[in-house]
Parts: C-alpha cells; sequence; structure tokens
C-alpha cells in the first residue's frame, strides 16, 4: 500500500478539483490515515490533505470538522499559510474577531503578499471596532 500514497492523494486532488467532494474527501482521509499509519509522509502532502479536507468540511458548513482538520494541516506543516487563512475565515464568521486576527495575521507573516488574507485581516480589524462601538 505504500507505493498508492503518492496516487491516491493525486486521485484526492482530482476528484476535488473536479468538485466530487464526497470522493475526494474520502480519499484525502485514505490518505491521511494511510500517513498517521506509516509515519512516512511528507509533512507538506499530509498538510494539504488536510487543508484541502478542511474546505470540503467548511463548504458543507460543518465549521467544527473544518477547523480540526486546519489546525491539523496547520500542525503538520507551521510554514504553511493557506489552513491559517482558511481557519481564520471560520472564525471570522463565527465572531471570533481575535482568533480570526491572529490566523490572518500568521499567515501574512508566512506570505505578505497573500492578498485574501490583507484584505480579511482589514474586515475583521473593522467588524471588530464595529462591535466594540456598538457595546458587546
Amino acid at each position: 500500500m505504500e507505493e498508492d500514497k503518492p496516487q491516491i492523494l493525486e486521485h484526492a486532488h482530482s476528484e476535488f478539483k473536479n468538485q466530487n467532494f464526497k470522493r475526494a474527501e474520502e480519499l484525502y482521509t485514505k490518505f491521511i490515515s494511510s500517513c498517521l499509519q506509516s509515519r512516512e509522509c511528507e509533512d507538506s502532502h499530509l498538510a494539504i490533505a488536510y487543508n484541502n479536507r478542511g474546505q470540503i468540511k467548511y463548504l458543507r458548513v460543518d465549521f467544527r470538522e473544518a477547523v480540526e482538520d486546519f489546525s491539523s494541516a496547520i500542525q503538520s506543516d507551521s510554514s504553511f499559510e493557506t489552513p491559517f487563512y482558511n481557519r481564520g475565515l471560520i472564525h471570522y464568521r463565527l465572531g471570533f474577531f481575535d482568533d480570526a486576527k491572529s490566523d490572518f495575521q500568521q499567515a501574512l507573516k508566512l506570505n505578505p503578499a497573500f492578498e485574501d488574507a490583507k484584505v480579511s485581516l482589514k474586515q475583521t480589524l473593522l467588524d471588530q471596532q464595529h462591535k466594540i462601538d456598538r457595546g458587546y
């Protein structure tokens, strides 16, 4: 099964790109399980699998599980800015502005040219200030 991991990951990516999210999630889960069992996967590949599976969960509005996957992606590869951004989006949507701000700032620390993170951080700061101004 060791030789199958790269093919599983590529197949998962293909299904993800084709928006076959149920199948992609199954394949990412299979890849992640195989990696955790063998402990022989590249950290960056594991992080991408967690991040993409988290995006699928985000799309179905399963925020708790998506945050878990984004956090696992960060734990696998702390230099990968995308899961910080993705986790920040969920924190923002839930009104956890301090957590969102922290995630967006970390994404920008890792990639200062990350435009979506810049925009999201700016909006988070504005919304946080509006919340304070309204006395919440």
